[in-house]
């Protein structure tokens, strides 16, 4: 596996995380742990914070394939 793809795949999969926290948000979805309820906040944490992660990757790819070519 190259750099590239590994970057890409992780990317892709934090962008599927902050899809799912927006959903949560929106459709207004509870989530239990251990019979206690993760507030709404938690997951407007997570939209900024994988979709940062997610955003950085896919910079990281744009800036392998300049490389590349």
């Amino acid at each position: 596996m190259t750099a590239r793809t590994y970057v890409l795949t992780a990317a892709i999969l934090f962008a599927l995380v902050a899809v799912l926290h927006v959903l949560r948000l929106v459709l207004q979805w509870d989530v239990m742990i251990d019979g206690h309820v993760v507030p709404m906040w938690a997951s407007a944490v997570g939209v900024l914070v994988f979709g940062a992660l997610s955003g950085l990757g896919f910079r990281v790819v744009q800036q392998i394939q300049r490389y590349l070519t």
